[in-house]
């Protein structure tokens, strides 16, 4: 049988609903344009569009005085970021931080002298790895001093942070939560930190400290629907599960937490926040962004995004 292609059905191209219309291109920018003129300049098509709706979610989200919680793991610390996020915070736009156990490790090191991440697969040779006596005993002492004052994990470390005389604290996203009244909160999985494998770690109290933390996380949480944005950056498993734990809890109790944004940037795709942070929290109101980037290079952008439009 051959078939006649003169009995085609065709149809005009102007009655065809087409995705990607001129009006969405990307623009051309000057030698001196400005950031507010490359930002506008960006496409409005996939992942660009995505970006410019999370922004804007931020920012209206700040303009209704609804939260902006942002979850982080501690690569984003090791990436340099922490002046960024100390200065959303500054600026109000921020108003929880919730970290994973390596998270304070970082951020304490920064503080203490301005260096942190150690040669991992050099040190695991000898067993020295993660046995730097600074780190251990400073956290865990103030994880156990803070808790027995009925503290949460991060706002002990961060008030030692803030008593002690540490050179670069200005650099400690903790010390400027605490500084700036922002809550912070620290989840944590036992053995997952070289804190862990110190005679001066407390089970006991780390882990009544990221139960309280979980608990003022959920309380933050309650208050998202109708417009606030929680963000995950660089937390494949911890802080995905915390998060969707604690937005159960929230609604088990009968608060109306619903109609918000949620956006994950990493580097790659992975299960966990694609599910926990993205899809199934919205899935019956709001919206949900998965952006793959390096976060050195993503988290500048969206920074610089957010303060040009605030």
């Amino acid at each position: 049988m051959n078939l006649d292609l003169n009995k085609v059905k065709t149809y005009s191209i102007k009655k065809r609903f087409s995705k990607i219309d001129k009006d969405a291109f990307s623009k051309v920018c000057g030698k001196k344009s400005g950031f507010g003129q490359f930002y506008a300049s960006l496409p409005g098509i996939l992942k660009a569009k995505d970006f410019k709706a999370v922004v804007e979610a931020i920012v209206c989200a700040k303009r209704k005085n609804k939260p902006v919680i942002l979850m982080m793991g501690a690569h984003v610390i090791k990436c340099g970021l922490g002046p960024l996020v100390i200065d959303l915070l500054k600026k109000k736009v921020i108003s929880l931080v919730a970290l994973n156990g390596a998270g304070i490790i970082h951020d304490f090191e920064i503080a203490y002298q301005g260096a942190t991440s150690e040669d991992v697969g050099e040190a695991l040779k000898d067993g020295s790895f993660g046995m730097s006596k600074e780190t251990a005993e400073f956290i865990n002492q103030a994880v156990t001093s803070g808790v027995k004052k009925g503290l949460g994990l991060g706002e002990s470390v961060g008030r030692a942070i803030a008593a002690e005389a540490l050179k670069y604290k200005e650099y400690s996203i903790l010390y400027n939560c605490h500084k700036e009244g922002v809550p912070s909160c620290v989840h944590a999985a036992i053995g997952t930190d070289i804190i862990h494998q110190h005679p001066s770690f407390s089970g006991a109290s780390t882990g009544e400290g990221s139960q309280r933390d979980f608990l003022k996380l959920s309380a933050a949480i309650a208050k998202i629907g109708g417009g606030g944005v929680v963000l995950n950056v660089g937390s494949n498993v911890i802080l995905p599960e915390v998060f969707l734990k604690a937005l159960n809890l929230a609604r088990n109790l009968g608060h109306k937490a619903d109609n918000f944004v949620t956006a994950n940037f990493d580097m790659v795709y992975h299960y966990r926040p694609a599910v926990n942070v993205v899809a199934r929290p919205t899935q019956d109101s709001g919206k949900g962004y998965y952006i793959i980037g390096h976060h050195e290079i993503m988290l500048p952008l969206l920074h610089r995004a957010i303060i040009e439009k605030i």
